[in-house]
């Protein structure tokens, strides 16, 4: 919460306004709620395991991807037999087009969830691998590229060209580096090889020229990856040609191409580079990453009709960043210090501090000069500042988004609310093959708490809502929808 706050604030005072009543794209969608991050074997919420609950609805153990609570850290064979689906299966059966954007590395701990299916988050290539688990399970790059459903993703705009291509590789925009694998492939090749084995007209591009010369008239599906790792900051980014795309540009070739498909599409966009920064505690460039998601998420509504688009906003983990000051002024800089100073020490200090991370100095620093390179103080030393325990905010729009998000829930309530909207999963069946919602009970719809419900507050919290839409709104759940699709923004976004 404190980082959208702040962004806010920021947003404001970039336009010369005191900033505190500025408003982002998503204050203004209808529905609000809050969503509980632990895992299942952690307080404290960690990515894959956050993003496994996000996209696949359940609860996950710390650093597993793509698979439920049986699946083991680092134990391949574990993962064989606790593989979940995802939103990305579901989309694909029933025939919806998809795609992924992200200016993380493609395989990197929250996309991943969407397709993979690993012990360990950290297996992005085989040279992440102990020597045995190669041998039995695909590392997360080989499932995008092979296995479903990333095969069918439609549209893949992200970085980590390091785990595309082997250790003799190297790579085109920095020639000093090479690739990472150790089986030899060229990844990019195979995914170029299977899409025309199946008669599909698919293009790889690397660079900012390229993706503005996309035709995506001409195409089935489109591979971008832009980075040897993560894409840069858009603070430190070339405006240029041969800089990496922003998450507007990519957003908008992603919506362009999946709007072809008659039948609808699913869309994740992630603002992977916002943890980042916060790991870094460089509120600066945290808060203008997601002033960045924003234009991305506005990007992405001017081309879709909310009235047949579902689109959720919201987080995998909260950061350690917090927000105080005593007396502190309307219109005081976001990035600046407290009028006052510690009644302590006599120092003065940043309105934004840490909890923890590589803030933290003894005697304690005083940020001063350029706010864009500071690193703000933290309470606890640490080389890289953690994660977040607290509720994050869902903020959605679109069909039925007013009665499936609200109160509070366990993220993984999340994709299965979404499925029901959108008739996937295990709620296909509630629309007719017409595009009309069947006269299926309202007593199916998802429980708040769809994976962990097993205690009387949560079970009776399900029951109640389940009371409401179902005496209330039975017919506005039951009237006919033409439904087009979902994005989902991931701090991440969700659009379907």
């Amino acid at each position: 919460m404190t980082t959208l706050t702040a962004a806010r604030i920021l947003k404001g005072q970039r336009q010369r306004r005191a900033g505190e009543e500025e408003q982002l794209a998503w204050d203004q969608f209808p529905a609000v709620a809050l969503a509980r991050t632990y895992n299942n074997d952690a307080q404290i919420g960690e990515s894959s395991a956050c993003a496994t609950a996000l996209l696949c609805g359940v609860k996950a153990n710390y650093e597993t991807v793509g698979i439920d609570s049986e699946g083991r850290l680092n134990n391949c064979h574990s993962s064989l037999s606790s593989r979940v689906p995802s939103l990305f299966n579901w989309a694909q059966e029933q025939g919806k087009a998809t795609g992924l954007v992200s200016n993380a590395r493609l395989t990197h701990a929250t996309p991943a969830a969407g397709y993979a299916h690993s012990a360990s988050r950290y297996w992005e290539d085989d040279s992440k691998m102990p020597p045995a688990s190669r041998r039995t399970c695909k590392d997360i790059a080989r499932q995008l590229v092979e296995d479903q459903p990333g095969r069918s993703i439609n549209v893949l705009l992200g970085g980590g060209r390091r785990h595309w291509v082997s250790a003799m590789t190297r790579d085109p925009e920095e020639p000093q580096k090479e690739g990472r694998r150790l089986d030899g492939r060229n990844l990019v090749e195979d995914w170029l090889r299977d899409k025309k084995g199946r008669g599909l007209k698919a293009q790889y591009i690397w660079n900012k020229r390229q993706l503005q010369q996309v035709d995506v008239r001409t195409l089935d599906h489109l591979l971008g990856i832009f980075a040897f790792s993560h894409l840069e900051f858009e603070a430190d980014g070339s405006a240029g040609p041969s800089g990496d795309p922003t998450l507007l540009e990519m957003t908008r070739i992603a919506v362009q191409l999946l709007l072809k498909n008659p039948r609808g599409f699913f869309l994740f966009i992630e603002g992977g580079r916002i943890d980042h920064a916060n790991h870094y505690n460089n509120a600066f460039r945290s808060l203008d990453e997601t002033l960045a998601l924003e234009a991305a998420v506005l990007e992405a509504m001017s081309q879709v009709d909310l009235a047949e688009t579902l689109l959720v906003f919201t987080a995998d983990h909260s950061n350690v960043l917090s927000m105080g000051g005593l007396t502190t002024p309307r219109g005081n800089s976001i990035l600046g210090l407290d009028n006052k100073l510690s009644d302590v020490d006599g120092k003065p200090y940043s309105t934004l501090l840490y909890g923890n991370g590589p803030g933290y100095s003894v005697p304690r620093s005083v940020p001063h000069g350029n706010y864009r390179d500071v690193v703000q103080a933290a309470a606890i030393p640490r080389t890289w500042s953690t994660h977040g325990g607290e509720d994050v905010p869902v903020f959605a729009v679109g069909p039925l988004s007013s009665l499936l998000f609200s109160g509070t829930f366990d993220q993984s309530y999340i994709p299965h609310a979404i499925a029901y909207v959108a008739c996937l999963g295990e709620y296909a069946k509630r629309c007719t093959t017409g595009g009309k919602m069947s006269k299926q009970s309202c007593s199916d719809v998802p429980s708040l708490s769809a994976v962990m419900a097993d205690d009387s507050s949560s079970m009776n919290q399900s029951y109640m809502l389940k009371k409401q839409i179902s005496e209330k709104n039975n017919y506005l759940v039951n009237q006919p929808m033409h439904f087009t699709g979902i994005l989902l923004f991931v701090m991440i976004v969700l659009l379907i």
